[in-house]
C-alpha cells in the first residue's frame, strides 16, 4: 500500500523545506522507499576514470579507435567524430552512486554532477533514454540527494566525462537544505560542528581528511619498515607526566582514586624499553586542559617513539625520514606551499644550535647572563624570581620561534628546561635535544633520554624558579624512576604532533581543519 502525497496547493512550497517534504510524500507514495537499499556492483568515480581507454569510437566499418586525449590537447569532439566519419562511441555500463551536487533541468534532459569520496562525475539523463517513470523520478531529486545510476560510461561533445544514464535510483533522500554552491559554508565555527556538511559540500575537505589518512598510514609504514612494534599505552593516568600541561582530571568510582587524562605517551614507553622492547612506538590521542588556538586543540595526536641505542641524531635521521615519506604518499613534491610561504622539504633539513639562533636573533651571548636580563628587560620580560634558563627561553620563544621557516631542527637546548634528557658528555649545561620547526610552528621533540635513575629522581624533585607548576615537568612518577633502576638501555626519543604535520602538509591554516571533530563550545 502506498502513502498519498499531501495537497501541494496546502503547502508553502517557497519554503525549501517544506518542498523537499513534499517531494518525500510524492516518492513514497511512487511505491519507493525513498532511504534507499543495497547498491550492488557500484564504480568509484575514480574507478570509472579508470575505465576511460575503453571509451572507443566505432566507425560504421573498421575496428573501434581509441578517443583523442582529453586531458592534454585543445580537442574539439565535434569536429574529431566529424573528421572520423559515421560512426557512434561505445563504452562499459557501470553503476555510480553518490550526492547530488548540481542539477540541470532543460525540458526533456537533466544534467547532475554527483560526487563520492573520490571525486564528480557528470550524469545525463534523457526522458527518451531512461523513460517516463525513471524521468518523472529524477525530477523529484533535489541536491543533497544520494542516488544510483546505471548506464554507459562516455564523453558529451563537450568532452565531459559523462554516465548516460538508463536507470536511476533513490538512494537517500535529503530533508535539509544544503549550502548555496557559490557561497557555501564559509562559517569556520559551523563548518567544524557540522563537520558531515562541510564534507559533503565544501570542495576540498574530503581530500584533506583522505590525505590526513594517508599521511598516517605513511608513518605507521616507515616505522613498521625501520622494524619498530606499535604498542597501546594507557589513557588514564595516576601522574601526569612525560610533559608539561595541565591534565583533564577525573574519579574512578570502583577504586575511589583519582586519574587523569594522559598528556604524554613518554613514560609507558620507557618502562616497555626497559622490558626489553628496543624499538617501540605509538600514535593516539593525549589530553591537555588548555586554551584554543589555530595551533591549539585540548585534544590532539601525538606520536611517540623510542629507539634503543640509538640518540637524538638518530631521531633527526629518523624524523626527515617520516616526513620526507609522508610527502612522497599524498604527493605534491618536497618544494610545498604552507600558509602563502614556500617551504623545501628536500633532505637533508637544516640544523642550527639553540645558542646560535639565539645569538643571531637578540646580538648577545646566551651564556652571559647579564646581558640575558638586559634584554629581557627591554622586552618587557618579567625576571624577578626567575632561573636564568627560563628567561632565556621566554626570549628564545619571543624572538627567535616566529621567525623560523624550516623545516630546521634547532639542538641542543639549556639542560635545566628538558628533565627527562642526557646531558651533552662534554657540556653538562646542555641537553642533547632537537625541536622542528616549520613557519614558527613545533612539529617535533626528541631527546637523547635520560636513563640514569638517581639523576631523573632528581630532576623529578626540582622546580625551576619562576616556572608554573603547569609549565613544569617535575612530577614525581616513583614507578618510573624504579623501572630505570631495572637499567633502560641508552636510547633517542621522539614526540611528533600529527595533526600539525598534517596542518603543514596539506597547507591547512588551522589545526581544527584537519581534526574532525574539534572540540567546540556548546551552541
Amino acid at each position: 500500500m502506498t502513502a498519498t502525497p499531501s495537497n501541494a496547493d496546502d503547502l508553502d512550497l517557497t519554503d525549501p523545506h517544506a518542498a523537499r517534504r513534499h517531494k518525500l510524500e510524492e516518492i513514497t507514495a511512487k511505491g519507493i522507499d525513498p532511504w534507499g537499499q543495497r547498491f550492488d556492483d557500484r564504480l568509484l568515480v575514480s574507478e570509472c576514470r579508470d575505465r576511460i581507454p575503453t571509451i572507443l569510437w566505432q566507425p560504421k566499418e573498421g575496428e573501434a579507435i581509441a578517443l583523442p586525449d582529453f586531458e592534454s590537447e585543445d580537442v574539439d569532439y565535434r569536429q574529431w567524430k566529424a573528421d572520423n566519419g559515421p560512426g557512434e562511441e561505445i563504452g562499459p555500463i557501470v553503476r555510480v552512486a553518490g550526492r547530488i551536487q548540481l542539477s540541470r533541468p532543460t525540458g526533456k534532459l537533466i544534467f547532475m554532477n554527483i560526487r563520492d569520496w573520490t571525486g564528480d562525475i557528470q550524469i545525463f539523463v534523457g526522458k527518451k533514454q531512461v523513460g517516463d517513470e525513471n524521468f518523472d523520478l529524477a525530477k523529484l531529486f533535489d541536491l543533497g540527494d544520494l542516488i544510483g545510476v546505471q548506464g554507459r560510461l562516455g564523453r558529451t561533445n563537450t568532452g565531459e566525462l559523462t554516465v548516460f544514464a538508463e536507470e536511476m535510483f533513490l538512494l537517500t533522500k535529503m530533508l535539509e537544505v544544503p549550502p548555496e554552491k557559490h557561497a557555501g559554508m564559509t562559517n569556520q565555527d559551523l563548518r567544524q560542528r557540522m563537520r558531515y556538511a562541510d564534507l559533503a559540500f565544501n570542495d576540498g575537505v574530503m581530500q584533506t581528511f583522505l590525505d590526513r589518512t594517508k599521511i598516517i598510514k605513511s608513518i605507521r609504514s616507515t616505522l613498521d619498515d625501520q622494524g619498530f612494534c606499535e604498542v597501546e599505552g594507557p589513557t588514564l593516568h595516576t601522574v601526569p607526566g612525560g610533559a608539561a600541561a595541565r591534565p583533564f582530571e577525573t574519579h574512578h568510582n570502583a577504586l575511589d582514586m583519582k586519574l587523569t587524562m594522559r598528556i604524554a605517551l613518554e613514560l609507558h614507553l620507557k618502562r616497555l624499553m626497559v622490558g626489553g622492547m628496543e624499538r617501540v612506538y605509538e600514535m593516539g590521542r593525549v589530553y591537555r586542559n588548555e586554551g584554543l588556538s589555530p595551533r591549539h586543540n585540548p585534544e590532539f595526536t601525538m606520536l611517540e617513539t623510542y629507539q634503543a641505542y640509538g640518540n637524538y641524531e638518530s631521531m633527526m635521521d629518523l624524523t626527515e625520514k617520516i616526513v620526507c615519506d609522508a610527502i612522497e604518499k599524498i604527493g605534491g613534491g618536497f618544494q610545498r606551499e604552507y600558509n602563502g610561504t614556500m617551504l623545501d622539504f628536500t633532505p637533508p633539513f637544516e640544523r642550527a644550535t639553540y645558542a646560535e639562533l639565539f645569538q643571531k636573533a637578540t646580538g648577545i651571548d646566551p651564556a652571559d647572563e647579564g646581558a640575558v636580563k638586559e634584554y629581557a628587560k627591554s622586552l618587557k620580560l618579567t625576571i624577578d624570581g626567575k632561573h636564568p634558563d627560563v628567561i632565556r627561553n621566554e626570549i628564545f620563544e619571543e624572538k627567535v620561534e616566529d621567525s623560523l621557516q624550516g623545516p630546521i631542527f634547532v639542538t641542543d637546548y639549556p639542560a635545566s628546561i628538558c628533565p627527562l634528557t642526557k646531558r651533552k658528555k662534554d657540556n653538562p649545561e646542555i641537553a642533547e635535544r632537537f625541536e622542528m620547526f616549520i613557519c614558527g610552528m613545533e612539529l617535533a621533540n626528541a631527546y637523547t633520554e635520560l636513563n640514569d635513575p638517581d639523576l631523573q629522581e632528581e630532576l623529578f624533585k626540582t622546580q625551576l624558579e619562576g616556572l608554573d607548576d603547569e609549565d613544569s615537568m617535575a612530577k614525581m612518577d616513583h614507578d618510573f624512576v624504579r623501572a630505570l633502576r631495572y637499567g633502560m638501555p641508552p636510547a633517542g626519543g621522539l614526540g611528533i604532533g600529527i595533526d600539525r604535520l598534517v596542518m603543514v602538509l596539506t597547507n591547512q591554516k588551522s589545526i581544527r581543519d584537519v581534526i574532525l571533530f574539534p572540540v567546540l563550545r556548546p551552541e
